[in-house]
C-alpha cells in the first residue's frame, strides 16, 4: 500500500543539539504507513510502560487517532524499525489500528539511538531508574566510551568540584562537552545526577523494581536501601507501598530498626568499670578517712540510680 499524507501537524521540537535537524520538525510531512511494516530496534531505551496510563493512551486512540505520528527510519531488508513513539506503537496495536501516521527520516545507527533516548527522557512519566540508564546511554554514545567509563568520568567530576582531586584533570573540553548533553536534556545539572541518580544503580533488586514501577518514590527508595538486612529492609518496603509511609515515618520505622546503645563500649561505663577495679585494689578500704569518702559516694549514685 502506498503511504498517503496526514493532516496532522508534527508537534514541537526537540532540543538535540547534535542533530542537524529535528524529529519533530513542524514542517515535516506526516504519511500514513502499515503498522506491520513497523520493527521495534534490538536496542530500546525504555523497557517498562505503566499499564493504566497504557490503557488510557489505547482509549484515547480509539476515539481520537493517534494526534502525534511516529518516527521511522527505512530499512535496508524493508520497512521500518521505530525511532520514536513507542508508547503510542503499543497502543495503536492494542486498539486494533492497521496504519498509524508517521515521519520517515534517513538516519544512522547512532542518531536514531540518540533521537530515541532524547524522546524518552523528555517524557514526564519516565521512572527514575531508566531515566538514569538513559541519560547514561546517551553519554556513552556522545562521548563515544562504555558506560562504566562514564560513571567513572562523572564521579571524577564530582571530586574535581569539590577539591578532592586536582581540577581540570578530565580536560576543559570533557567537561563543556558533559555538561552541554545536560543542558540539552533539561532534567538536571551533571552534578545533580551524580548526587541523586547514580545511587540508583545500586539498590537492592527489590527497591529496583518498585522504583521501575512507579510504586515508590526515589528519596523513600534510597532511604529504605540503607537498611542493611534483608528482611527487615524488605518488610519495610511492603509496609511502605501497602501504607503509603511518608519519608519521615520511613525514617522513623528504621530508627526502630536500630540496636539499643552497648552499655559496654560506652566510654563512661567503661570509666566506672575501670574505677571499681581500682577500688578493689587499692587501700581505701583500711583508710577510714578515704572509706567515709567513698561511702558518701555510693550513697550519692544509690541516690541517682533511685531517682529514676
Amino acid at each position: 500500500m502506498s503511504p498517503r499524507k496526514s493532516e496532522k501537524p508534527f508537534g514541537s521540537q526537540i532540543n538535540a543539539p547534535w542533530a542537524d535537524e529535528s524529529p519533530r520538525d513542524p514542517k515535516a510531512a506526516a504519511i500514513s504507513i502499515l503498522i506491520k511494516e513497523i520493527h521495534l530496534p534490538p536496542q530500546q531505551p525504555r523497557r517498562y510502560f505503566d499499564p493504566d496510563a497504557l490503557k488510557e493512551l489505547v482509549n484515547s486512540i480509539k476515539e481520537h487517532g493517534i494526534l502525534q505520528p511516529l518516527l521511522v527510519r527505512p530499512l535496508a531488508s524493508g520497512g521500518y524499525e521505530l525511532v520514536a513513539g513507542e508508547r503510542r506503537y503499543r497502543a495503536a496495536s492494542e486498539s486494533g489500528l492497521t496504519e498509524v501516521p508517521v515521519v520517515i527520516r534517513e538516519l544512522s545507527n547512532s542518531d536514531a539511538l540518540s533521537l530515541s533516548l532524547i524522546e524518552n527522557l523528555q517524557r514526564e512519566d519516565l521512572n527514575p531508574v531508566e531515566e538514569t540508564e538513559g541519560i547514561l546511554q546517551l553519554l556513552s554514545l556522545h562521548l563515544e566510551t562504555t558506560q562504566s567509563e562514564v560513571i567513572s568520568l562523572l564521579y571524577r567530576l564530582n571530586n574535581e568540584s569539590k577539591g578532592k582531586v586536582t581540577r581540570n584533570v578530565t580536560g576543559k573540553e570533557t567537561v563543556e562537552r558533559v555538561s552541554k548533553i545536560f543542558d540539552s536534556i533539561g532534567r538536571m545539572s551533571w552534578s545533580s545526577f551524580v548526587r541523586n541518580r547514580l545511587p540508583l544503580l545500586n539498590l537492592p533488586q527489590e527497591i529496583r523494581e518498585a522504583l521501575q514501577q512507579g510504586q515508590i518514590a526515589y528519596t523513600k527508595a534510597k532511604v529504605i536501601a540503607r537498611v542493611k538486612d534483608e528482611l527487615a529492609r524488605s518488610s519495610l518496603l511492603s509496609e511502605t507501598l501497602k501504607n503509603n509511609l511518608s519519608l519521615s515515618q520511613i525514617k522513623e520505622k528504621i530508627e526502630e530498626l536500630q540496636p539499643t546503645s552497648d552499655k559496654s563500649s560506652d566510654p563512661l561505663s567503661k570509666r566506672l568499670q575501670t574505677a571499681y577495679k581500682q577500688i578493689n585494689k587499692s587501700k581505701v578500704w583500711s583508710d577510714p578517712k578515704k572509706r567515709q569518702k567513698l561511702e558518701k559516694l555510693l550513697n550519692q549514685l544509690e541516690a541517682l540510680t533511685s531517682a529514676e
